[in-house]
């Protein structure tokens, strides 16, 4: 009898199993898969404990093998796992992980299917946490979370019609035709292009903001130099002022030297023609005395 380990190590690698999933039925289909795989890459950028699942088929059991009856779904999302690539996803090769988000993109051809048997299999054999379908063609969309009896429950849209996911710490919701992933603030989750647009524009912005500062600057700058001219032409004419003042003052002062001088000569005068009318009475009386 074969032991345990000896048994395992007779079993093939399956780690290398390739994935056996049909191509997606349209390019609605192609651009609404790269669109939810490319915006969680790109958010979460920084993490590298997960691994999400593009059209990639997951093999949960051997005698799965055996009868061919594989089941890939089109998005799904493993959680606290390694990330790096696969050629399909193996349950027992990954420690008996199952998807904890799936996301079916309904067609014509699968419709009914996702919304019975592959709902059954989630729910009672994978016990995926969360399962959402949506149609990129006529824009149906569910979304089902796992009761606490184990059972899908229908996940209570919001006024705009979004879905919140638990597993995401995400809303998801239809914006122009798409499935998009959606902010607790409300807003878009975007892809890698889109955000090297909004940086762009950001930065275009911040640009013409700069330049609309520096131009205030240079105005304020302009209107602060002609200030300082006019101030600096009322000193020069106050200068000038003050300069004419200390003209006048000198030349008053001048004038007030000049008359003082001309009192004194005139007063010098009066008095010598004082002193000569009293000499000359004196002459008079002399010779009246003589006479």
């Amino acid at each position: 009898m074969l032991t345990a380990q000896q048994v395992h190590a007779l079993m093939p690698d399956a780690t290398e199993l390739m994935s056996d999933e049909p191509e997606m039925e349209s390019s609605l289909h192609y651009e609404q898969l790269a669109l939810l795989v490319s915006c969680l890459e790109w958010l979460w950028r920084d993490h590298q404990d997960f691994f999400i699942g593009a059209n990639l088929t997951v093999y949960y059991s051997r005698e799965q093998l055996k009868n061919r009856d594989f089941r890939g779904p089109d998005f799904f999302l493993v959680k606290r796992t390694e990330r790096k690539p696969r050629n399909s996803w193996v349950t027992w090769e990954e420690g008996g992980r199952y998807p904890s988000l799936i996301i079916e993109l309904l067609s014509d051809s699968t419709a009914g299917v996702d919304r019975t048997t592959k709902k059954d299999l989630y729910q009672n054999h994978w016990q995926t946490r969360e399962y959402f379908w949506f149609s990129p063609k006529t824009l149906e969309f569910c979304g089902f979370r796992l009761g606490s009896t184990g059972v899908y429950e229908a996940i209570v849209p919001t006024d705009q019609g979004w879905l919140w996911s638990q597993e995401l710490d995400l809303y998801l919701g239809v914006r122009q035709g798409q499935l998009r992933y959606v902010d607790p603030q409300g807003q878009p989750v975007p892809t890698l292009q889109e955000f090297n647009r909004l940086e762009i524009q950001r930065a275009e912005l911040e640009c013409r903001r700069a330049d609309a500062e520096a131009q205030r600057a240079n105005t304020e700058a302009q209107r602060a130099d002609t200030e300082t001219q006019r101030a600096d032409t009322e000193t020069q004419r106050a200068d000038t002022e003050t300069q004419r003042a200390d003209t006048e003052t000198q030349r008053a002062e001048a004038e007030a030297r000049k008359a003082e001088a001309e009192a004194q000569r005139a007063n010098e005068a009066e008095a010598r023609a004082v002193a000569m009318e009293m000499e000359v009475q004196r002459l008079r009386a002399q010779l009246q005395g003589r006479d």
